[in-house]
């Protein structure tokens, strides 16, 4: 099974929002997302990232047969790090284990560096998604370490790892 990445479309709402309305996956994000989430937060999230700056903001779908499976972000950081992106995403849990989060790391990866003056990016899995972190080095990141005791979630105090991608670790993309 192959994956795209692509622009969101209003028309991805339903899919989305089924994506997220599962504690599996919201329990591997950041605070902040409604439980449930709804088509229209759904709806609401896909127009705000439509609209985003669109030399700070790279949000996508991630397809599979034009369907929306899931979300993957790379977010430029500003003042001295502006050349520097964060990382985040997630896949349907109907879709785990097939290789399809590596393939929509590594296609949003080289879009940034081909597209961008963006250098780095990176990404702070919790370090006990050990599948996140796993798809993180298939894709080529390096961890950098681990942030210990760096977010509160579901009232766990919590370790991050850092991993990053440099655009000079890929030789396809590095400026001559």
């Amino acid at each position: 099974m192959n994956c795209n990445i692509r622009a969101w479309r209003m028309s991805d709402a339903a899919d989305l929002a089924a994506a997220l309305n599962n504690p599996n996956i919201q329990n591997n994000l950041r605070d902040g997302l409604p439980c449930p989430y709804t088509q229209k937060d759904a709806g609401d999230y896909i127009d705000a990232m439509l609209r985003a700056d669109k030399n700070a903001t790279f949000a996508f779908a991630i397809t599979v047969d034009d369907k929306a499976i899931g979300s993957i972000g790379v977010f430029r950081k500003d003042n001295i790090h502006s050349r520097t992106a964060e990382m985040g995403y997630y896949i349907s849990e109907l879709f785990w284990g097939q290789g399809l989060g590596t393939s929509a790391v590594k296609q949003t990866c080289k879009y940034i560096f081909e597209n961008t003056d963006i250098l780095r990016i990176f990404a702070e899995p919790f370090a006990y998604n050990t599948a996140s972190c796993h798809i993180l080095e298939k894709s080529g990141f390096l961890c950098e370490g681990i942030l210990r005791a760096n977010a509160v979630k579901n009232g766990k105090v919590l370790d991050m790892a850092l991993y990053a991608l440099l655009k000079s670790d890929c030789p396809e993309y590095s400026e001559v």
